[in-house]
């Protein structure tokens, strides 16, 4: 079996800087004493849980008990005591891993805490005899209904979604990647922490997000970014009048967005402004990555590119069968099967059960499009995102990005609500550019009914101050509402 993390346990590049945030950073043989370090007191543990802030410490503690063959939780700092309540009950920690300082609110206080000290020395982390069935990571996801189920991740998920994203992205030790990503959850933990030590790269956490930050970064040695679209949003924003930003995303490798769609206005302004297209990437916490933009193919907005290597896809209709006419218009719900997948949800084998097909395809949930080249395009959750208007079936995203491209939306979401005569009707929930003087229905339908299609047009507009999001700037519909 071989290492998550060759460049810790085979003796790598040793002085090569592996993590920096803020001032503070380690190198590769510093992270592997700090490591072991954590090891020798988590080895032999079920299951510990992580206070995941983003911070040094976080990634330190992941990759100790990584290495120490220990499945780790990661908990959001920002959960709510009854969320917490839950995830500690269903998870069972027997410790918590933390920064000397960091405060819990009470259902953490009842665990026995571990302080992380990067600059501790361990003995050699070596985790070559773990299985690669074991598990790595329970991270716990938000359904439509109930408490977050965990998703139990096992160590071979984690090292063919990484491995095949290297691939997709040509990505090796010589990249730095930059990125402000949450350290709770699959995209910042997995992808932007985990992912550069498995090349033997480095990482450059902001701690927050900032368009200062990103331009710093990118224009000192860093050559990727990765990000979601509320980023991307401020950086498009950003972009009229700093040209040391345009600068700096114009000299990078590689743009990733993911965690939601990237709005195409947004997609195509950082390109006439840099040069650079930003690639798009699909995935979830249960599946990891299931499909990208490679490095050297077409960055087309509004795509998620292909599926990647190690991962079968497939489109299915409501009835089951499966979708073949690949022309960009016939839509299906995406499942899928690989190495990729976690492979349960933690004491919830009815939950399992039900989001697998009886031939082991996973069903995501997702509804998508596919064009004849087979590149994917997300439409939406089929549960709030596929609206029946009229005998059509239609894909809220599309028609968020055309009144995206309305110069007088800021921002967009569109849901569906029950109608009498078309089953259901478009509804468009806008925040304007303008708050004093926002686009009228009329407007807004006719913009989309000539993109578009007409049935594709909004019959209900309704404004707000902001759009609810959560915290990977994914919008809440479900907290729209209907009606």
């Amino acid at each position: 079996m071989s290492s998550l993390f060759p460049a810790l346990t085979g003796g790598g590049p040793g002085e090569r800087a592996a993590l920096r945030f803020g001032d503070r950073s380690l190198t590769y043989a510093q992270l592997a004493s700090a490591a072991g370090a954590v090891g020798e007191r988590v080895r032999g543990s079920g299951r510990v849980a992580v206070w995941a802030t983003p911070a040094l410490e976080t990634a330190v503690a992941v990759v100790g008990a990584l290495l120490a063959g220990v499945t780790v939780v990661p908990l959001n700092p920002r959960s709510g005591e009854k969320e917490l309540r839950h995830i500690l009950g269903d998870s069972a920690p027997e410790l918590v891993l933390a920064a000397p300082g960091d405060t819990f609110p009470g259902p953490v206080q009842a665990l026995t805490r571990v302080d992380v000290d990067p600059g501790a020395t361990g003995p050699g982390p070596d985790d070559r005899a773990v299985d690669e069935t074991a598990p790595a990571l329970v991270v716990y996801t938000s359904g439509t209904t109930g408490p977050p189920k965990g998703a139990v991740i096992p160590r071979r998920a984690v090292a063919a979604t990484l491995d095949a994203l290297a691939d997709a992205w040509r990505w090796t030790g010589d990249d730095v990647l930059v990125h402000g990503l949450p350290l709770f959850h699959v995209h910042g933990l997995v992808l932007g922490i985990l992912g550069p030590l498995r090349r033997g790269g480095s990482v450059r956490h902001l701690g927050r997000f900032s368009t200062e930050g990103v331009a710093r970064e990118l224009g000192s040695g860093a050559t990727m970014l990765f990000g979601v679209p509320t980023m991307y949003h401020r950086i498009a924003e950003s972009l009229p009048g700093r040209p040391e930003l345009v600068e700096a995303l114009a000299g990078a490798r590689l743009l990733v967005s993911g965690s939601a769609a990237l709005p195409v206005h947004d997609h195509e302004r950082i390109a006439a402004a840099t040069g650079r297209r930003v690639v798009e990437r699909y995935g979830m916490t249960e599946t990891l990555m299931n499909t990208s933009v490679r490095a050297d193919g077409e960055p087309r907005a509004g795509t998620v590119g292909v599926p990647l290597p190690g991962v079968e896809l497939r489109h299915v209709a409501e009835d089951g069968t499966p979708v073949t006419d690949f022309d960009g218009e016939t839509v299906g719900e995406i499942q899928v099967r690989g190495a990729n997948l976690f492979t349960e949800y933690l004491n919830r084998p009815d939950a399992t059960a039900a989001s697998f097909t009886a031939d082991g395809w996973f069903r995501t949930g997702d509804v998508a499009v596919r064009d004849p080249d087979g590149y994917v395009r997300i439409v939406g959750r089929k549960a709030t995102d596929l609206i029946k208007s009229g005998g059509y079936k239609i894909g809220a995203g599309e028609i968020e990005n055309a009144l995206l491209e309305h110069p007088g939306v800021r921002e967009a979401a569109v849901t569906g609500e029950p109608d009498p005569d078309l089953g259901e009707r478009i509804v468009a929930w806008v925040v304007a550019a303008g708050p004093q003087d926002p686009p009228s229905l009329e407007d807004l339908a006719g913009h989309v009914a000539r993109r578009l299609a007409p049935h594709k047009r909004p019959r209900v507009v309704r404004y707000l101050d902001a759009l609810p999001r959560n915290d990977m700037g994914k919008v809440m519909k479900r907290s729209l509402g209907h009606g």
